[in-house]
């Protein structure tokens, strides 16, 4: 039986990694959760775990229903269900790119667009998207993903003033490079190039590099809380020193100095 007197949290993507310890830490915040995954996993206390494709439409459609059935509300949504791709931007064919973007900005929008409703009745909702500080300067060899947050970006800031009069807020949560698998599972790009074989190289042995460095996803669910329950939140918020160094570096540096460190951080000639 769910305690009707818990607030009920959606997370896409929770079978592992930063949606995974999001569940978690919403859970201990004293969220009921619904964590979703593309295959069936093992439901754990206060997160019971559903399947749901976000590039299906009926997928979606009956994720909700299923979670309205059992709890009768939705109070949070953490859109956290996403996909890498690492190679060149020649290197990518369209469709490639194209499933990138159902899974990464319209998978986003099916989950928004079947929840909005829902909350609009309510009077009352947070949306969490996940963003990435390649939202905020993109890197090479990751141009179709940094894209599709920059894309997360646009839709995200347009959507907040959208519902705002509704009582929902949307905001953004901006990771720097985690530790988790997500790098590991990257999908590589489907037309490689000889020609950029020695740079996309180092582009992955640099990335790899940065990951075991990089932030726990504690990091970045501790930021997604404080972003759920604020009650007055911010439309962006970043998760780890790294990020709070990026969003400084674009907020406040010359494009030729921004464009100048890129290079040296990626090792690329000037």
């Amino acid at each position: 039986m769910i305690d009707r007197n818990k607030k009920i949290a959606l997370v896409t993507g929770a079978s592992s990694g930063i949606g995974l310890v999001t569940a978690q830490s919403l859970a201990k915040a004293g969220y009921y959760v619904f964590g979703t995954s593309r295959k069936q996993v093992a439901s754990k206390p206060g997160i019971a775990m559903l399947i749901c494709d976000v590039t299906d439409e009926d997928s979606v459609q009956a994720l909700i229903a299923e979670i309205l059935q059992q709890a009768g509300r939705i109070d949070l949504v953490v859109n956290n269900a996403g996909i890498g791709l690492l190679g060149g931007a020649e290197e990518s064919s369209i469709a490639q790119a194209q499933r990138l973007f159902d899974v990464n900005v319209f998978g986003v929008a099916r989950v928004v667009n079947a929840v909005l409703p829902v909350m609009r009745k309510q009077k009352s909702g947070r949306i969490v998207n996940m963003s990435s500080i390649l939202g905020l300067i993109p890197s090479p060899y990751n141009a179709f993903y940094a894209s599709t947050k920059h894309a997360i970006e646009g839709y995200s800031e347009s959507l907040d003033h959208e519902v705002r009069n509704f009582g929902i807020r949307v905001v953004l949560v901006q990771p720097g490079v985690t530790r988790t698998s997500f790098e590991e599972n990257l999908t590589r790009a489907d037309q490689p190039l000889p020609v950029y074989d020695a740079e996309r190289a180092r582009s992955e042995a640099l990335m790899r590099k940065w990951v075991e460095a990089g932030d726990a996803p504690q990091v970045v669910a501790d930021v997604v809380v404080t972003a759920a329950t604020a009650k007055k939140p911010k439309l962006r918020y970043s998760a780890g020193k790294q990020s709070r160094q990026v969003r400084s570096l674009r907020r406040f540096m010359p494009e030729r100095l921004v464009d100048r460190i890129l290079h040296k951080i990626n090792e690329i000639p000037a």
